[in-house]
């Protein structure tokens, strides 16, 4: 899939899962370097959100946004995605305050490649949003086509609001 990121055309290794698919199963890593599933997020429905660079302004933005969410939607798992590294994402997370957002680390590329979310050239993971059911099915995406945009919060909340 072509995207926009910084004014040049980027591609994704393949085109990316659809509502209505099953989500693949993939193999993160949380902030103690252990391995998370993605069965093992499916105990209630699942956001991922998905970030390019945990240090960018606009991911930023985003993974707090998304944080101050939780709170709110204690019926939904919120997880953020990014390629940083575990000590990245804690780095940032204790300088943002950033609290209830699991981050998951996907340094591996296992998440990227088997989303097919992956920006190989640039080694980062295209900006989407997600919403997967406990059966693992996707009930709600959002690859955004200029990386440096963010994603339609109300949309994905209205669709996490519906699944309470």
């Amino acid at each position: 899939m072509d995207l926009e990121f910084k004014g040049q055309t980027v591609s994704t290794i393949g085109e990316p899962l659809s509502v209505g698919e099953k989500f693949p199963n993939f193999t993160v890593l949380n902030k103690d370097n252990k391995e998370v599933k993605l069965q093992d997020l499916l105990d209630k429905p699942l956001l991922i959100s998905v970030v390019p660079n945990i240090n960018t302004s606009v991911c930023s933005v985003q993974t707090k946004h998304f944080n101050q969410e939780v709170d709110g939607h204690s019926a939904i798992n919120f997880v953020t995605i990014s390629t940083n590294t575990v000590e990245e994402q804690s780095h940032w997370c204790a300088a943002e305050g950033v609290k209830n957002m699991m981050m998951l680390s996907d340094v591996n590329h296992d998440f990227g490649e088997k989303s097919k979310l992956w920006i190989k050239d640039l080694d980062i993971l295209a900006r989407s949003v997600w919403v997967v059911d406990p059966n693992g099915e996707i009930t709600y995406s959002e690859v955004v086509p200029v990386q440096t945009d963010e994603p339609s919060y109300d949309k994905v909340l209205d669709q996490i609001d519906q699944m309470n």
